[in-house]
């Protein structure tokens, strides 16, 4: 996409989203392409690299970034995100929310997320997946 298709709408009979690192709705022409969970992982085998939750979060956006690179995207293209957080709490949402400003700037995503008492992998504690739009054309 050499131009930011995507149509962000935060209606003003909702609240603003975006300090919370989201917006209410995006829509955007071309193919959908659905990125799987992705975490703080070690490349070579898979496992949980030890972290902190901000640690986490910010290798989570990492490999998010690199799946998406792999199918030639990048986080302008993606409309939507799913968030995952063990024992979610006020403090880890500012976390989130500050590494998603910095991944995405002011061109938020809708976001839906979920507060989970574990995840796939003992010592994970953030899981992300996104849904992308390949450009028509």
């Amino acid at each position: 996409m050499t131009t930011d298709q995507r149509t962000i709408t935060n209606p003003g009979t909702l609240h603003d989203p975006t300090p919370f690192g989201y917006s209410h709705a995006v829509t955007a022409p071309g193919e959908l392409v659905f990125i799987a969970g992705q975490y703080a992982s070690d490349t070579e085998t898979g496992a949980p690299v030890p972290g902190d939750f901000a640690a986490q979060v910010e290798l989570s956006l990492t490999n998010l970034r690199l799946a998406l690179e792999g199918v030639g995207l990048g986080f302008t293209h993606v409309v939507r995100l799913g968030s995952y957080v063990v024992d979610h709490d006020p403090g880890k949402l500012e976390i989130l929310g500050k590494a998603l400003h910095a991944a995405f700037g002011d061109r938020l995503p809708a976001q839906t997320l979920s507060g989970v008492a574990a995840l796939a992998l003992p010592g994970m504690l953030f899981e992300i997946d996104a849904t992308a739009v390949r450009p028509a054309g």
